[in-house]
């Protein structure tokens, strides 16, 4: 019986040993693709990453501190899409490369924050509809022309019909609130 277990133990690590370089390796390339990520891949996933969040983060704000249904449909079309967005960016990532989950913008939060009714709706409207999808349409176009990873790249391309339709949507909201 000791004999048996003896025999066991050594299998166990011999075949430890045997598969070791193996997971090794693996972990030195996951290591290594997240740090060969051009510096326009990189700085995409960290803007397309952020914006998202924010997106998300400030949408839940204007369920709660908006009394305006338009805003408030605005601002749950945002959750959906963002969302599906988040998604579709951890799926074209790189294996090992990160990306961040909850990264909003804080100074953008901490200026909604204390903002209610349709002081909140103007802000929410300017900073988040507009001037975030116009900053979102940059970002994922300079991906999708200049990006080097072919996943990366590709997801850009494909979600940049949908950052452009938020930008319209937002414009069209802030002509329809006389928001400037």
């Amino acid at each position: 019986m000791k004999t048996n277990m003896a025999i066991r133990a050594t299998t166990i690590v011999a075949l430890l040993g045997a598969f070791s370089p193996a997971f090794a390796q693996t972990q030195a390339a996951s290591t290594t693709q997240a740090n060969d990520l051009s510096p326009v891949d990189k700085a995409f996933v960290q803007a397309a990453s952020e914006s998202s969040s924010t997106e998300i983060d400030t949408a839940k704000l204007a369920t709660k501190q908006s009394q305006d249904k338009d805003v408030k449909d605005f601002a749950h079309q945002m959750m959906i899409d963002h969302t599906k967005l988040t998604v579709q960016l951890k799926m074209a990532a790189p294996h090992g490369v990160v990306v961040p989950k909850d990264n909003s913008d804080p100074a953008v939060l901490d200026a909604l924050k204390p903002l209610k009714g349709k002081a909140f709706d103007a802000a929410y409207i300017k900073t988040v509809g507009v001037e975030g999808h116009q900053k979102a349409v940059a970002a994922f176009q300079k991906e999708a022309q200049e990006g080097q990873n072919a996943d990366l790249k590709k997801a850009a391309a494909k979600a940049l019909p949908t950052i452009q339709h938020h930008l319209e949507m937002a414009q069209a909201l802030a002509a329809k609130k006389g928001v400037k």
